[in-house]
């Protein structure tokens, strides 16, 4: 019987990185995610324009953990919940992703206030965790008992992969937190290190790939690789999902720490380039959507109703004719001058008292990459 992998005392961080394989990378790595920042600047409120990759970034870690909600199911839940008929299940999925996005927001708080620091990890750790399957798995705390991974119900010797006990965590998590400060030769590199070591001490008993996965943006805005946290780098992860996974524990089973940070370097490349190409289409359609309102409603309100569109693309009628800078009037007229043009997918009609969901195609199959909507 193969024996399970365990943690790599010792081996961090690593002294014996392979630097003539990973230059050919740090380089072309450093340069993509200048050219996604140098995007993000051009964006008029990136925050509220990229908000549905955000979405679309908690649906994808989500799924690597096992999740099966899309993007558009977790929307069309947030906008009009009372009137989805889902399975407990699925309502567990999506509960999940709204979470996640919630603990982004909360550590992008904190992240004001704080550095990055096991303070904030735990904080964050407690939101993502709040009220959803493993809220019983003490959320925002380091686990006390050992823990493993492998198949569901299986014992420890059974195992593939067997984290750092209890008793060390809270030194290891120290040791973490502390070369998240020093001074590296290259900071993607370090992040990269980073989000291996965590994985592997996985500190707590639920949620420790989500929040693993969600450190990358946290690290790469605190350091000022880009101006805010909107990097989005698990499509590359669920894509490779066996790589990914496989590459993370040959870094305690080999000490390969040189081929885990090559797939890395290749996962920022990547992202970075197609995070450029949606941020890209997505202000062009946000110029395209403006003018398109404009010049059909005549409306002094246009760029509050498009705005309305790019932070919230599934929504019942009733909250776009509450929108906080619309009058109902003026929300009313201009969604009826918007649906008249076929701006929307109806996902749920009106029936009664209950407003209608509507849904902003071309955004969602945009964010999406492909035709869903």
């Amino acid at each position: 019987m193969t024996q399970p992998v365990k943690y790599h005392f010792g081996g961090f961080p690593p002294s014996n990185l392979d630097w003539q394989q990973l230059l050919p990378l740090v380089g072309p790595a450093s340069a993509a995610v200048a050219r996604y920042d140098g995007m993000l600047s051009a964006l008029p409120n990136a925050a509220v324009l990229l908000s549905p990759l955000m979405t679309q970034e908690a649906v994808l870690s989500s799924r690597i953990e096992g999740t099966q909600a899309t993007m558009g199911e977790v929307l069309a839940f947030e906008a009009g919940k009372e009137q989805m008929d889902v399975s407990e299940e699925k309502k567990g999925d999506i509960e999940e992703i709204l979470n996640y996005r919630k603990a982004m927001w909360r550590a992008e708080e904190l992240l004001k206030e704080f550095p990055l620091c096991q303070r904030v990890v735990k904080e964050t750790h407690a939101v993502l965790l709040d009220g959803v399957r493993g809220h019983n798995k003490s959320p925002g705390e380091y686990r006390r008992i050992p823990n493993w991974i492998g198949p569901p119900g299986c014992k420890m010797e059974d195992a593939r992969y067997v984290p750092i006990g209890a008793d060390a965590l809270p030194e290891a998590m120290g040791r973490w937190e502390k070369y998240i400060h020093e001074k590296v030769p290259d900071r993607l590199v370090q992040l990269g290190i980073l989000h291996a070591e965590f994985e592997a001490l996985h500190p707590f008993l639920d949620g420790n790939g989500r929040l693993g996965r969600m450190l990358i943006p946290l690290f790469m805005a605190k350091h000022g690789l880009i101006r805010a946290p909107m990097f989005y780098i698990s499509a590359f992860f669920e894509r490779n999902r066996d790589e990914y996974y496989e590459r993370l524990l040959a870094v305690s089973r080999d000490g390969d720490w040189t081929g885990w940070i090559v797939f890395f370097l290749k996962s920022v490349i990547a992202q970075a380039i197609e995070n450029q190409q949606k941020a890209q289409a997505i202000g062009a359609l946000y110029d395209r959507t403006l003018r398109q309102i404009a010049d059909l409603t005549r409306s002094q309100y246009s760029v509050h109703a498009a705005e309305f569109l790019f932070r919230q693309p599934i929504f019942k009628t009733s909250d776009f004719y509450h929108v906080p800078t619309l009058t109902p009037a003026s929300g009313r007229r201009i969604l009826d001058v918007l649906q008249s043009a076929n701006f929307f997918t109806e996902l749920s009609p009106a029936s009664g008292r209950r407003p209608a969901v509507l849904a902003f195609k071309t955004l969602l199959n945009l964010a999406e990459g492909q035709e869903v909507f």
